[in-house]
């Protein structure tokens, strides 16, 4: 598990920012159309971010992470993963996802990313993938498909090989951005081992990369409610920010 409903990004809103959004639905080059939620600054500073939610699709906490962005001057769209076998409707609290998430492809999802991409390719110099859990593997993996990213965040993103399919760590030869890692030290399913190993993967490849461990957090810390990891959220967020800024010039 993820993210509860109520959940809401451990990033302040900028009081009098001025940003619209808007519910999308974007189309994919096999015809897949899906739900997107976009939210852009008046003044925007010319990066554009695709936000790949964890393993429930689209909702309310990343539609508030994507207007945290465009706050900061970014260009946001947040994607859902399930136009294919769920629609485009708005889903309520009892959406099973579990039977959604089974029946993705990487294909189709880098596909849905491509779109996305492509959306916001017009107005950005840079463009970025960000990504969590389920989104933060696919975000890593997004660098090795072709979208020509600036770079690709994950947060405490799984980076090896997964049913047979193989991970981040694996295909570390054909990343083709910078790489920033945001992983949770208490995890109990992405282990140290992991993470190192994918830490060498990238090294061996010669990917330029971070991968910062918070020790203690658990998975999904990057949320208000776990105020007691408040510090390492901080942190990330700044992380991110600083990356993004820097791989765009």
């Amino acid at each position: 598990m993820c993210f509860e409903r109520d959940s809401l990004p451990p990033v302040l809103r900028i009081a009098g920012a001025a940003v619209s959004h808007d519910d999308l639905e974007l189309e994919a080059a096999d015809g897949n159309r899906f739900a997107a939620y976009e939210a852009t600054p008046d003044e925007p500073n010319g990066i554009g971010v695709v936000i790949l939610p964890d393993v429930r699709g689209l909702y309310r906490f990343y539609e508030e992470l994507a207007l945290r962005f465009a706050e900061r001057g970014f260009s946001a769209v947040a994607i859902d993963y399930f136009g294919r076998t769920a629609g485009c409707a708005k889903r309520g609290d009892d959406f099973d996802y579990s039977p959604q998430v089974a029946q993705t492809t990487q294909e189709g999802i880098q596909a849905d990313v491509r779109a996305a991409v492509e959306h916001l390719r017009p107005r950005s110099k840079a463009i970025f993938t960000v990504g969590f859990c389920f989104g933060g593997r696919n975000s890593w993996l997004a660098a090795a498909s072709g979208h020509r990213l600036a770079g690709a965040v994950g947060f405490y993103g799984m980076p090896a090989e997964r049913d047979g399919v193989p991970g981040p760590t694996q295909r570390a030869a054909e990343l083709e951005a910078p790489i920033l890692a945001l992983q949770a030290g208490g995890d109990q399913h992405i282990t140290a081992e992991l993470n190192e190993a994918f830490e060498r993967a990238l090294t061996d490849a010669g990917v330029e990369h971070e991968l910062v461990t918070y020790q203690g957090a658990p998975h999904s810390f990057f949320d208000r409610r776990y105020e007691e990891f408040a510090e390492a959220s901080e942190d990330a967020w700044r992380r991110v920010l600083e990356f993004l800024e820097r791989h765009s010039a």
